[in-house]
């Protein structure tokens, strides 16, 4: 899987730091899943349609983020939220990234996507859906099929294995 990224090596990396001056419009939460909690990132109207906005195998870095406010922001507005499934770990370079996604625990993310649809419809979304970027995109397609709680799923580009 690294050979076919290895166009991101030319990307900025400080461009997938969490750290930022400006103010964030994100409200970071909590969700509780079985015995494990996770931080999750949520942005948008308290009442509208929700969008799991599922990472790519950077992290939960200024791109996906980009992503959340950009999607909440679309036709009537939407609350976007992002689980963060490495735990607060970002990477900062292919490497790092592809450590990073090779140590998840698949049925496991697959829980936390689960456990945001339900915050969501648990908090003024009526329908929930899932959206993501490579790894996420892959993962809403997982999501999709595995979680029934999820309204609708767009993968932008990924393919989940077998």
């Amino acid at each position: 899987m690294g050979g076919k990224f290895s166009h991101l090596l030319l990307t900025d990396l400080h461009s997938h730091s969490m750290a930022s001056t400006e103010s964030s419009p994100f409200k970071k939460i909590q969700i509780q899943r079985d015995d494990t909690t996770f931080d999750a990132y949520v942005v948008g109207k308290e009442d509208a349609p929700g969008i799991v906005v599922i990472q790519e195998w950077w992290g939960v870095d200024y791109e996906i983020k980009n992503h959340a406010v950009k999607i909440s922001q679309l036709g009537s507005g939407f609350k976007a939220l992002i689980p963060d499934l490495y735990r607060g770990k970002v990477g900062l370079d292919v490497a790092e990234a592809q450590h990073l996604m090779d140590g998840l625990d698949w049925q496991g993310v697959v829980k936390d996507i689960a456990a945001s649809v339900n915050w969501l419809k648990a908090n003024g979304s009526k329908k929930a859906g899932v959206t993501g970027f490579c790894m996420g995109g892959a993962l809403s397609i997982a999501s999709s099929v595995l979680v029934q709680e999820v309204d609708a799923s767009v993968a932008f580009y990924g393919v989940p294995a077998s």
